[in-house]
């Protein structure tokens, strides 16, 4: 039977499809083993797995994405799926508003500005700085304001994945340090700073902090959406 179901997914682009969520269930496994360390992120592991059979087998991203572009399409349902834990923790959200709206605000400025500024003093210009702009908001967010101010959507979408693999590797080792103990908090400026990886790493460590962090990922995607534009003709 297996045999039978492997045939018929390699005669097809498919396989790509059935490797991509081998990698990740293969990657979550692993994660478990190893106690759930951040270092072992299943979604930097998985990322790491599928990018490396492509390069071994010369195969080439379009001939990946005509099978896995399944999964693509999941984002835009996931990315609704956002409003579940606004509705959910609207009581939480009514007391502290006024601090989530400044750490949205704030959080939104400095991880485009911040990244805008690197990229400007390190002589970048045109398209390649434009496509940093979004780099902390959720992928397909993202990839839609990358095209909509003109940058490369497919640029944006690997700076999106590099930042919310180091948000996750970090945000607990960080925030431990220096002295963030409230889950709403911790949550909420993992979903600003790493979107859905940082969202997912939150989950994995606190309930409350992943609620949170869902929130912060879909204020944040919102809140930049708007801003980016005036935000590089300001850099520019």
């Amino acid at each position: 039977m297996i045999t039978d179901i492997w045939s018929y997914l390699t005669e097809g682009s498919l396989v790509w499809l059935a490797m991509t969520v081998g990698a990740y269930v293969g990657a979550e496994r692993l994660w478990q083993l190893s106690g759930r360390k951040a270092w072992g992120n299943p979604i930097m592991v998985a990322i790491l797995t599928v990018s490396g059979t492509l390069l071994i087998t010369g195969t080439s991203y379009q001939t990946y994405f005509e099978g896995a572009q399944f999964v693509h399409f999941l984002l835009g349902p996931a990315t609704v799926c956002l409003a579940v834990p606004l509705y959910t923790n609207l009581g939480n959200l009514r007391k502290t508003a006024l601090p989530l709206l400044v750490a949205l605000v704030v959080g939104a400025l400095v991880a485009m500005l911040s990244a805008l500024l690197l990229a400007k003093w390190l002589g970048l210009e045109g398209e390649l700085l434009i496509s940093l702009a979004p780099k902390s908001v959720t992928a397909p967010v993202a990839i839609g304001i990358s095209e909509r101010i003109g940058g490369l959507p497919t640029l944006t979408a690997a700076m999106v994945l590099i930042t919310g693999v180091i948000g996750a590797l970090i945000v607990t080792p960080l925030l431990n340090a220096i002295g963030v103990r409230d889950w709403r908090a911790r949550g909420f400026s993992a979903g600003v700073a790493a979107h859905g990886i940082g969202t997912a790493r939150a989950f994995q460590v606190h309930r409350t902090a992943g609620a949170f962090a869902g929130i912060g990922m879909a204020l944040n995607a919102l809140l930049t959406s708007v801003l980016a534009p005036y935000v590089l003709a300001l850099i520019q």
